[in-house]
């Protein structure tokens, strides 16, 4: 459970301020009269207790407020110069971030919940009992800003008045956190007070990078404090661990929804893209996916994008489900974004008019960036993530270095993007969510699009993801399970989490127009795990546009499918038209390759879940009643059919 403010509220323990008056006191003696003025219209007496508990500890020589103006955030850009944390390239409004080498992706293992005696957390994650975390801020926070600057702005994590919106404050002593966050959230300045009267909630968010060295990477932390809605961000600068209101902030969300907002709200890992259909009809998706697993690329194939890596979502008065992307904005890796795959966002990186910060590329000597897939021809020389790099260049054990780092990223307005409809994106009322979609990185097991029989069946195909890790996360390997794509954000028990998605998909409050589709995505079959030659993927990026076209006029009645074990899988004929429509041809063999159930890999796979996810407290029972179910048909299909059932077998 989650019970917030319980136990000792961290920022008030080290830094002793626990009143309004005490806290004015502090402001007064250490902003200057601008930043002074700019914060009166701040009078949330619980936020500016924090803002003066935050100083306290962390004494910056200066405090700098942001309005979100245009001066405000111009200063935000110099300061980021001056500091020499973003370098001018040669495209204006393009700069680059290096982050240290040992610093380029999330810090899995240093990262943590902070919980109280006897609290327990998701299985899957960390945690650092409260006295610790304290024990940590006095020994590595207290005085971390001396001879810095501490910035302080006030967003939305949703466009303002949402139903699923929440205030935040980020507060940082770099330039590029806060030059990010003015690209990737809204900033809600004149309306922090009134927007936290409506959320009846903020988060608070303190960050600060030390003196960037690699000797102090060990100690960094990523805390957060989910009973007061507190995070805490060390020796960083990894946007991932440091723009504490995306991930961290999303997993407060999380544990909100699941614990505060039953069968009300979820809080996901999840894109948001709108797709038009037959006749105009525009129909909207939500879709998880693990970080790296091409989840930006579905975003961006839908006519309508909204989103590409979070989604609020809720149960409408009109019995719709709606949901808004917490950002404004894209952090999104560039590896393998070109031409191809990505048009739109090509347009932006390439062409002008686009503000872009740019991190962990390659810099040739004309200041233009270059990436590993990009399409283009590869420079003789620039500098990256390592330093000065030339093609052939390897490291001290011999090692290839790439042109860019696997995790090299882009950040920049997702309004800048051609398909994105920043009219839906910014309203608060969301836009209807009528298909839900759960991949990972499956190279031999799952089929490359199927939809649920029933909503638990949907619920279960979230539950059930696995993908291999990818260099998004430092000091992790192999293949995992990734529930929902969301287990490394889920700071309750994964059974409280199952038992929230069973909840809130089952909702009465749901109307019969409003009930949607659930279905799973694939995009890693490859040929030798199908019967085929060569370990190369079955399929192109391109084909995302047949799998999300067929989930849409199935949404909408247009095509049935061909009931399995596992789901409704595609008819050929409809998916030959599809392909077509995007000018490809799709032979037959390649359907029935991409389609037969190999049911040894799918039992194993329930199997592999079952067994994991019976080690769960309070797991709820229908789980292992949906996997029971569907091994039981699979086993009665291999007995009828043999281990390989393609799809004519299965019309027959």
């Amino acid at each position: 459970m989650l019970e917030l403010n319980k136990g000792a509220d961290i920022l008030a323990t080290v830094g002793g301020i626990t009143g309004l008056q005490e806290a004015n006191d502090l402001l007064e003696r250490v902003l200057d009269d601008a930043n002074r003025r700019k914060l009166e219209p701040i009078t949330n007496s619980d936020a500016l207790i924090k803002i003066a508990n935050a100083i306290r500890i962390c004494e910056p020589d200066s405090v700098f407020i942001n309005s979100g103006s245009e001066d405000d955030v111009q200063w935000i850009r110099e300061h980021a110069l001056l500091k020499g944390e973003e370098k001018k390239l040669a495209k204006p409004g393009h700069t680059i971030h290096f982050d240290l080498p040992q610093d380029q992706a999330r810090l899995v293992n240093q990262t943590c919940y902070i919980i109280n005696e006897e609290e327990k957390i998701n299985s899957l994650a960390k945690s650092l009992l409260r006295q610790d975390a304290i024990d940590y801020v006095r020994q590595y926070v207290v005085g971390i800003m001396r001879g810095m600057t501490m910035m302080i702005g006030f967003y939305s994590r949703g466009p303002i008045g949402a139903e699923a919106a929440v205030p935040a404050i980020e507060m940082s002593s770099s330039a590029y956190v806060l030059h990010s966050a003015e690209l990737l959230y809204r900033n809600c300045y004149d309306q922090f007070d009134s927007e936290a009267r409506r959320a009846t909630v903020f988060f608070t968010n303190l960050h600060s990078q030390g003196k960037n060295r690699p000797e102090d990477v060990p100690n960094a932390r990523i805390l957060m404090d989910r009973s007061w809605l507190t995070t805490f961000s060390t020796y960083c600068t990894y946007a991932g661990n440091t723009l504490l209101m995306k991930k961290g902030n999303h997993r407060f969300c999380v544990d909100y929804a699941t614990y505060y907002k039953k069968e009300e709200q979820l809080s996901e890992h999840m894109f948001i893209t709108g797709l038009n259909g037959p006749g105009g009809r525009k129909t909207f998706f939500a879709g998880a996916a693990p970080s790296g697993c091409g989840k930006t690329t579905t975003a961006m194939v839908g006519t309508d994008f909204i989103g590409d890596d979070l989604a609020q979502i809720w149960i409408a008065a009109d019995g719709s489900i709606r949901a808004i992307n917490p950002e404004k904005g894209i952090f999104g890796i560039v590896e393998d974004v070109n031409r191809e795959g990505d048009p739109y966002l090509m347009d932006c990186l390439r062409g002008d008019g686009t503000e872009v910060i740019w991190s962990n590329v390659l810099i040739d000597d004309q200041g233009v960036p270059h990436w590993v897939g990009n399409g283009e021809p590869i420079p003789p020389r620039g500098i990256n993530f390592q330093g000065e790099w030339f093609p052939g260049k390897t490291d001290a054990n011999g090692k290839a270095v790439p042109m860019s780092h696997k995790n090299s990223r882009c950040t920049l307005r997702a309004s800048a993007i051609a398909n994105h409809n920043t009219v839906a994106s910014e309203d608060p009322a969301g836009v209807p969510i009528k298909v839900f979609t759960y991949s990972g990185r499956d190279s031999d097991t799952m089929p490359p699009v199927w939809a649920a029989r029933s909503m638990d069946e949907g619920v279960v195909i979230g539950a059930s993801i696995v993908s291999q890790a990818t260099a998004t996360e430092v000091g992790v390997s192999g293949v995992r399970r990734q529930p929902w794509a969301n287990a490394p954000f889920i700071p309750g028990s994964l059974a409280d989490y199952m038992a929230a998605q069973f909840a809130f998909f089952n909702s009465a409050k749901i109307s019969a127009a409003g009930r949607p589709v659930l279905a799973g995505l694939n995009y890693f079959l490859t040929h030798e795990n199908r019967g085929g030659k060569g370990s190369g993927l079955l399929g192109e990026k391109q084909d995302v546009k047949a799998w999300l076209g067929w989930l849409e006029r199935f949404a909408n009645g247009d095509v049935t499918g061909i009931e399995t074990p596992i789901g409704h899988l595609p008819r050929y004929e409809d998916l030959k038209e599809l392909f077509a429509g995007i000018g490809k041809q799709y032979p037959r063999s390649l359907y029935d390759q991409q389609f037969s159930l190999y049911i040894d890999n799918i039992i194993h796979r329930i199997d592999l879940q079952a067994e994991a996810y019976g080690k769960e407290e309070n797991t709820p029972a229908r789980l292992f009643e949906i996997y029971r179910r569907q091994k039981a048909e699979l086993t009665a299909l291999k007995e009828a059919h043999g281990p390989i059932v393609t799809p004519e077998q299965l019309l027959s």
